[in-house]
């Protein structure tokens, strides 16, 4: 089993509902990425560069997917989250039934223009 996979074998069945829905799917609305585990967490690489992180963040209650660039995106601002950072914002989750999929993958497509 690969490290990022791994990473998200052993959080807590909440944390981990939350992360294989998210990287299934990040990996059918941009199926080119590549999965690999990035400063202890899985990270998302688009054309050979970071794009997305998953961070499931125990003490806060909620798993954060963070964009890279996310600084430069434009729509959806009132779901991103980006305080006391100079270049990620993020969308953060507490369950997959509050994910606004509609949102998340929006934001997914955007964020992979930065890259062409």
């Amino acid at each position: 089993m690969q490290p990022a996979h791994d990473y998200v074998m052993r959080q807590p069945e909440a944390f981990r509902a939350v992360l294989m829905h998210c990287m299934a799917t990040i990996e059918a609305v941009i199926p080119t990425v590549e999965l690999r585990y990035r400063y202890a967490i899985p990270f998302y690489y688009y054309h050979d560069k970071p794009f997305c992180y998953l961070n499931a963040s125990h003490k806060k209650g909620y798993v954060d997917l963070g964009f890279y660039r996310g600084f430069q995106l434009k729509t959806h601002q009132e779901f991103l989250v980006g305080a006391n950072r100079t270049m990620v914002k993020s969308l953060q989750f507490t369950t997959v039934d509050t994910l606004d999929q509609r949102v998340f993958e929006a934001v997914l497509l955007e964020a992979k223009t930065l890259y062409e």
